[in-house]
């Protein structure tokens, strides 16, 4: 088995306190935003980002694909 770096667990270590204040249940933005209906713009715009990105990337990919078929013949 391999030795787990102490950097690592250092870091890991520092992260815990983060992650437990990170876990407030008080959020007022998006208690404002969901009151105001807004909440709901948000996630669709993120949705379009995140579809325009894979869209992107499934282009991306069929390009390379056609270049390594091409590169082989």
């Amino acid at each position: 088995m391999k030795k787990i770096k102490p950097l690592f667990l250092l870091i890991f270590s520092l992260l815990i306190p983060v992650i437990s204040f990170a876990q407030n249940s008080e959020v007022e933005m998006a208690d404002l935003l969901r009151q105001d209906g807004k909440i709901y713009v948000v996630i669709g715009v993120i949705c379009i980002i995140l579809t325009g990105i894979l869209l992107f990337l499934l282009t991306i990919d069929r390009k390379v694909r056609n270049l390594e078929q091409n590169q082989k013949r």
